[in-house]
């Protein structure tokens, strides 16, 4: 890892040395977590899990060839150099911080309420038609997670893209003091961890936390449909660049036709491509009218770095769906869209109206969203009452809150929401487990199943089940 010696690690952790002083100009190999990972002359970094100490990994670390180890206990003597330090989070922060100086590449911040993964994906998709590019790896968007990223980083990448997510006050300053972003991108303000937070302009003071770590010459590109973001006209001194599709005072898209489960055609206007391109019609292979919205940001970021229009429609093609975010599955005679990483009101209602393109009947399985806040009762209600007006055929809950949905669903329908809706046919369940004993008398060939709720509800089990009936 380029210039992460001993010595520099130590002095930017904060930390006490002992060992071989000779070895502390020595550059480790790697920096982990993770001792079943570790490569020769890697350093090992022991974090107290709620489950876990990994102190008691440090001498198996030593005899799988790691050049040091990192932790907060007097470990004694030890066969092999090691750093203590007052807080093993911290000090990954710190010195993932300095390694990213080290290796002087532009970063991309991304974060939101809502599609800050399947914006990064996009941004990462098409700045690879013309660049090497490190991105975040799975959910890997908090304060251990950015510094991770970070680490697997090599010298021949030429733009790092991190997703950066927050819980709490404070936690995008920590993130942005890590990474220092180039470029930052917020996709919207939505109301999840309004627990937290409180409001959404809680939520706004939050992730706005991320331009402190920006420079004067930095790039702001925020959603100009979002009622709060478009509030922002000034950072360091410069104007956000805003996308939408209602506001076209940037980047906005329109002659919109919507392919179902195919994907999306659309016009991108106001763009500044490096050849002077301002017009794109393309074709979005990932379905979903929320994907306008991560293609046009990540368009506004490869504008940034000098993309040509034939770059960035090589890039729209490389954009693919990832495992628990609208993700179609075949399962025999099942259409999956697998969207259980995570959820709140707007990605649930984002993603029912993607169920509805389908063909066939559809069928919702939904659970609890959490960290809602005091008004999460009325939210899972709301969400029922809007599915109650679409072509829905089936709803199946799991969960206290994922109950509230039925019964808002229940309330709506007996209101006819909309003529499109037809008659719903609802289930409510304690546990997957009941649910899992009703599925196959529920389900028939030919359906497309949504599947969603908060990553906490372990709803990828749902998806493991089906596909496994279908191979089985």
């Amino acid at each position: 890892m380029k210039g992460m010696t001993l010595d520099v690690i130590c002095r930017v952790s904060g930390g006490t040395y002992t060992g071989d002083r000779a070895l502390l100009s020595r550059e480790v190999s790697q920096i982990t977590l993770d001792n079943r990972k570790l490569k020769k002359d890697g350093l090992f970094a022991a974090l107290c899990g709620e489950k876990v100490d990994a102190h008691t990994f440090i001498p198996a670390a030593y005899k799988a060839g790691a050049l040091c180890c990192l932790g907060t206990e007097d470990m004694g003597e030890l066969p092999g150099p090691y750093i203590r330090v007052a807080n093993v989070s911290e000090a990954l922060g710190r010195i993932a911080r300095r390694y990213i100086q080290n290796l002087n590449i532009p970063k991309v911040g991304i974060t939101g309420s809502v599609g800050k993964t399947s914006t990064k994906e996009a941004v990462a998709a098409i700045l690879s038609a013309k660049y090497k590019v490190h991105k975040t790896q799975g959910n890997h968007n908090n304060e251990l997670g950015v510094p991770i990223t970070a680490f697997s980083m090599t010298e021949d990448d030429e733009v790092a893209v991190f997703e950066m997510g927050i819980g709490n006050f404070g936690d995008m300053r920590h993130l942005t003091g890590i990474v220092h972003p180039d470029i930052a991108v917020i996709t919207n303000i939505g109301v999840a961890h309004m627990e937290a937070l409180g409001s959404r302009d809680g939520i706004l003071k939050a992730k706005t936390e991320i331009f402190e770590g920006m420079d004067g010459h930095g790039t702001v590109i925020l959603n100009g449909d979002d009622d709060k973001l478009i509030t922002v006209r000034d950072v360091h001194g410069r104007a956000p660049l805003f996308f939408g599709i209602q506001n076209r005072e940037g980047v906005f898209a329109d002659q919109i036709r919507e392919q179902g489960l195919a994907g999306t055609d659309c016009v991108i206007h106001g763009l500044r491509t490096d050849d002077g391109v301002t017009e794109l019609s393309v074709h979005i292979p990932i379905p979903g009218r929320h994907m306008i919205y991560n293609t046009m940001a990540a368009l506004l970021v490869a504008q940034t770095f000098g993309l040509t229009s034939r770059e960035m429609l090589d890039g729209i093609s490389r954009m693919k769906t990832i495992a628990g975010r609208q993700n179609l599955i075949r399962a025999g005679k099942l259409l999956l869209i697998d969207d259980c990483y995570n959820a709140n009101p707007v990605s649930m209602k984002s993603s029912i109206r993607l169920l509805c393109s389908a063909q066939g009947r559809k069928v919702c399985i939904l659970g609890d969203m959490l960290e809602l806040g005091e008004n999460e009762r009325p939210m899972h209600r709301e969400v029922g009452a809007f599915l109650a007006g679409m072509p829905v055929d089936l709803l199946l809950t799991v969960g206290e809150l994922g109950k509230e949905i039925s019964d808002g669903a229940r309330e709506a329908g007996t209101r006819k929401v909309s003529k499109d809706a037809g008659k719903l046919n609802i289930h409510a369940y304690d546990t997957k487990e009941q649910l899992f004993k009703d599925l196959p008398g529920l389900l028939e060939a030919g359906d497309t199943v949504l599947i969603k709720a908060s990553n906490g509800m372990g709803f990828s089990e749902i998806v493991e089940k089906l596909q496994a009936a279908a191979e089985g």
